[in-house]
């Protein structure tokens, strides 16, 4: 495999102005006054030719940010300029479609069309987050350097926002370079390379993997619905008599899904998905789409039909190329009147007005009996996972 080849000596100086409080630091310590304070650093990097995440990553004061510079000032990634009151789709650049930037901040998790609608001064910081690295992608396809990675979120937001970025970027083929203390997210970047200036060590191969996410599913009560109405991209309302489920990864509930009965005259037995909402800083690597699935699961182990009807882009485009998911009805404005199905041509759907696309859930089916467990609401027996892989 081809190489390329960064060779650096870097130095670093800066005068000492000598005062009473350092001299007499000097005497404490007995250290030797010295005209300048330098640092050096002798870089020979060997990356490989292909490649789309590096990770630079060390502890504070190791020289990482001063290399990067070095090596890739001109794709430093500086801050952003956002518009004050308009929403953050109009800091995109011009030439990007509507479609294009709403398909680049789902792809980064920030898949919530209540928050697309806001100024990015008022998001939180994990919003932010990810808007900048949406910003960032959209801006400098070529190569984007960006220090700090991470630092200003909680490790969380960090490791699941890794992930989505991770996965991005390699969809568009593009380059992008993490710098940061942080190790706790060089598995969920899953980095092409990993330099440590403080060891001058470069470790080529993607040799990391995101661990699986394994998401506890239980039946819940409908008042759960309070803790995720908000993010839900479509209405806040829940109907009384949904079937409500949360996902719950590492004890903290992080995503809910509602199933309601769907009646028809000739075709019995069939659910649809009502509501599902994934919190802001857990999307980006799957969950949504595995809690639709492991719902699917257990209708069909029940005896059912399971059928869904999404506008969200992300959901349909994973949902398009799954083999878990049979597609009714391609992204359109029409609801299935009028159409044929493997469900015998069902009269209506919620979904008239806007983009959407109709779905069955054919993949495996839980057993009966473990089915009718978690639809029950009984303890959930060790094992009983849906897992984001």
């Amino acid at each position: 495999m081809q190489s390329a080849q960064f060779i650096a000596d870097i130095a670093r100086e800066v005068p000492i102005v000598k005062t009473p409080r350092l001299l007499q630091m000097n005497g404490i310590f007995d250290v030797a006054p010295s005209e300048r304070s330098v640092e050096m650093w002798h870089i020979d990097l060997n990356l490989p030719e292909a490649w789309n995440v590096g990770l630079i990553v060390g502890p504070s004061g190791s020289g990482k940010t001063t290399i990067a510079r070095e090596l890739f000032g001109a794709s430093m990634v500086g801050a952003w300029d956002w518009p004050q009151d308009k929403s953050v789709l109009d800091g995109f650049p011009v030439d990007m479609s509507i479609k294009e930037i709403l398909e680049l901040l789902s792809s980064v998790g920030f898949s919530s069309p209540p928050s697309w609608v806001r100024p990015f001064r008022v998001l939180s910081n994990g919003e932010q987050f990810r808007v900048n690295m949406a910003r960032t992608l959209a801006e400098m396809k070529d190569l984007a350097v960006v220090d700090e990675f991470t630092s200003v979120v909680d490790r969380t937001v960090a490791q699941i926002g890794s992930a989505a970025i991770q996965k991005t970027v390699r969809r568009h083929g593009q380059k992008f370079i993490a710098v940061s203390c942080h190790y706790d997210i060089a598995e969920w970047l899953e980095p092409d390379w990993i330099y440590q200036p403080h060891v001058n060590q470069l470790i080529v191969g993607r040799s990391l993997r995101r661990p699986t996410i394994e998401l506890e599913i239980k039946r819940v009560h409908s008042s759960a619905w309070q803790m995720f109405r908000k993010h839900h991209y479509l209405d806040t309302n829940l109907n009384i008599s949904a079937a409500c489920f949360v996902a719950f990864w590492q004890d903290v509930p992080v995503a809910f899904a509602s199933v309601l009965p769907f009646p028809h005259p000739i075709r019995k037995h069939i659910k649809r998905e009502h509501r599902t909402v994934c919190l802001p800083d857990y999307q980006g690597v799957g969950i949504g789409n595995a809690l639709s699935a492991y719902l699917g699961s257990i209708c069909r182990g029940l005896g059912f039909c399971f059928i869904s009807t999404t506008s969200n882009p992300a959901m349909i485009k994973v949902r398009s190329q799954s083999t878990l998911w049979k597609m009714l009805r391609a992204p359109s404005r029409t609801s299935f009147a009028g159409k044929s199905s493997t469900i015998g041509g069902l009269a209506k759907t919620l979904a008239i007005d806007r983009l959407s696309a109709g779905f069955e859930y054919v993949g495996p089916a839980l057993s009966s009996d473990e089915a009718r467990c978690i639809w029950g609401g009984e303890k959930q027996s060790s094992g009983k996972y849906a897992r984001v892989e």
